[in-house]
């Protein structure tokens, strides 16, 4: 674990107040930024994000902030916490603050709609003069927040920067695995959100258990189909940030895209399902990205397309579930021979 370092953590929603308390229980100097100074006024009073992570108590050594140079500028590591829909104009208005080599992580999930271009591209592109990592994995701030047990991945281009990332994080109840595979983290963080729409429409539908596997099965086939056309390796979509992640997504109360998708699934529109659930959820964005990625590879996707169908041309859930269950019959696995 590295000693005492200045860290900042850009966006103070859920995921961001409980890593600034993992990082402040390491030891750590941590700033929050928030754009809305109500919020930061709310979480420097009563130190709990009452919205959105109630019940986890904030470090009073966690200091909160309008100002984004007091957030980034010389910190040893700069975290990206806001929703996938704001990176990259975040990371426009962080550039100038950023140092050479500056470490920036980012742990937001979601593939920008008009490039298709993952998390870590648009930093990389907007601070080039940072080192960008990613981590991610099966970890809703609700869990992480509260210190119960939670393992992740971190993502970088070099082999030290992963393991100074593993450093900043890791402690007796977050566990931090090291990989080369950025991509193919990115993909399955932000893939398995459509998919979690989709388990939820299930469970709204009143569906059971065989339909939410089936869900969670062949969603990471999919998913996998794509991340491998694009270039990732196999090990990753098996792996945390794949598989572990899709299924904590489609299984848990915690998870907002499974929440969305179930009231769409009793018969809310999308927009009516975003506004219940209060905050970004980032596979409605992801979506229409995923398709378009579908289509420029050429991967068959059905449960995406579908999803796509319910959120954006009016499809009624269940006739969804009725189109997916009525295609054309299939092996399970094209590369197995007879």
């Amino acid at each position: 674990m590295i000693s005492m370092a200045h860290v900042g953590i850009v966006g103070a929603v859920s995921w961001g107040t409980a890593l600034s308390v993992l990082l402040a229980h390491n030891g750590h100097e941590v700033t929050v930024w928030s754009i809305l100074e109500d919020e930061v006024k709310m979480l420097t009073a009563q130190r709990e994000h009452t919205d959105k992570l109630p019940g986890v108590r904030i470090p009073e050594t966690v200091d909160f902030t309008t100002d984004m140079e007091k957030t980034v500028r010389d910190k040893a590591l700069v975290v990206l916490a806001v929703p996938s829909p704001y990176i990259r104009s975040t990371a426009r208005q962080m550039a100038a603050f950023v140092g050479k080599g500056q470490l920036i992580v980012v742990v937001s999930k979601g593939i920008e709609e008009n490039t298709l271009m993952i998390q870590t591209d648009i930093v990389e592109q907007e601070i080039p003069q940072a080192q960008v990592a990613v981590l991610s994995g099966p970890s809703h701030a609700e869990e992480v927040g509260r210190g119960l047990p939670t393992t992740v991945v971190a993502g970088a281009k070099s082999k030290a920067v992963a393991e100074r990332v593993q450093s900043f994080f890791m402690n007796e109840v977050f566990r931090v695995y090291t990989s080369p595979d950025m991509l193919g983290i990115e993909l399955g963080a932000s893939l398995k959100n459509v998919i979690a729409l989709a388990a939820g429409m299930a469970d709204g539908l009143g569906f059971g258990d065989n339909t939410k596997a089936a869900l969670i099965t062949r969603g990471i086939a999919e998913i996998s189909r794509l991340a491998l056309a694009m270039g990732a390796r196999p090990e990753t979509l098996s792996g945390l940030s794949g598989i572990g992640d899709l299924i904590v997504t489609c299984a848990s109360r915690h998870s907002r895209n499974r929440k969305a998708g179930m009231l769409i699934g009793q018969g809310y529109t999308m927009q009516e399902a975003m506004d219940e659930v209060k905050m970004v959820v980032e596979g409605v964005y992801s979506a229409k990205a995923a398709i378009a990625l579908a289509e420029k590879y050429g991967v068959d996707m059905p449960i995406v397309k579908q999803v796509n169908r319910v959120l954006f041309e009016g499809q009624p859930a269940r006739d969804a579930v009725e189109e997916l269950m009525l295609r054309e019959r299939k092996q399970e696995s094209g590369d197995l021979s007879w």
